[in-house]
């Protein structure tokens, strides 16, 4: 007898001992009060520099390469004459970056206080993540940093939300998938990664919110939850409270919400 399709899209989470994947940018800190905007200049003036472009094709191609692969970096070293390491040391190099990070206020003792592995699973280099977790003084916190370098094969860079990627770092740091913790700012990365069975948490704190359209004000990040979302916070804050008892989604069709709670860190 075949799986229902709604059954299929959403495997069972069978969780161990719990290692959290975390996510750099707009997840352990605001990304988007500075540091994003100074990455976006930067990588169109690069391309603008490089490929010989206009400002409109060079944010064009960035945008364009961004949602398509996930990282820009991706695109412009597969269909562009680029250096894809020089572009990534120039776009992530900020002589005033502990100027420029926002973070959570006890952004340590929170990450401290979760149970289990941590590890970070970022789209930017290894120096420019290990930079800003050392600001935020929390890079001893992470037995392990797993930047865009380390993603890559022997034929192309790869960056999240590749599902062989995952699967290959996920095997290399010796974690069962059916014991991750993904939180994430991208929803995009977690719908990917949701399929492989690992759990996902979606952080909404640090986005941006869209401007007033009419007069009317605009939805704030992250109000409702999407089906591949097990759970979403506005901090980590509540993450760490939410380790006890939170609700899960996934009740089968025709049931009603149940009022009880499932552990997020245990089977």
């Amino acid at each position: 007898m075949r799986t229902p399709t709604s059954r299929r899209r959403r495997p069972h989470i069978a969780g161990g001992s719990p290692v959290w994947l975390f996510d750099l940018d707009n997840t352990l800190h605001r990304a988007s009060h500075a540091i994003f905007p100074a990455i976006n200049k930067g990588m169109t003036q690069y391309i603008i520099d490089t490929l010989q472009v206009d400002i409109d094709e060079a944010n064009r191609l960035r945008s364009g390469y961004t949602q398509r692969y996930g990282a820009a970096l991706l695109g412009l070293t597969r269909h562009h004459p680029l250096d894809g390491e020089d572009f990534l040391k120039v776009v992530h190099t900020f002589p005033d970056l502990g100027a420029m990070i926002r973070h959570e206020r006890g952004v340590a003792r929170l990450v401290a206080a979760l149970p289990g592995r941590k590890i970070v699973l970022t789209n930017a280099p290894e120096k420019y993540a290990r930079a800003v977790l050392a600001e935020l003084r929390i890079e001893r916190l992470f037995e392990q940093v797993i930047a865009i370098e380390h993603m890559r094969d022997r034929h192309f860079w790869r960056a999240k939300p590749d599902h062989a990627m995952l699967r290959k770092t996920m095997r290399d740091a010796h974690v069962s998938l059916k014991d991750v913790i993904l939180v994430e700012d991208t929803r995009s990365h977690l719908k990917n990664y949701r399929r492989l069975g690992i759990r996902t948490v979606w952080i909404t704190g640090h986005l941006p919110r869209k401007p007033h359209a009419d007069g009317i004000p605009t939805r704030l990040p992250g109000t409702g939850r999407p089906h591949y979302v097990d759970r979403t916070i506005r901090s980590l804050k509540s993450l760490r409270l939410g380790t006890r008892s939170v609700r899960w989604k996934g009740q089968q069709p025709g049931r009603q919400p149940c009022s009880r709670s499932t552990n997020l860190t245990k089977p």
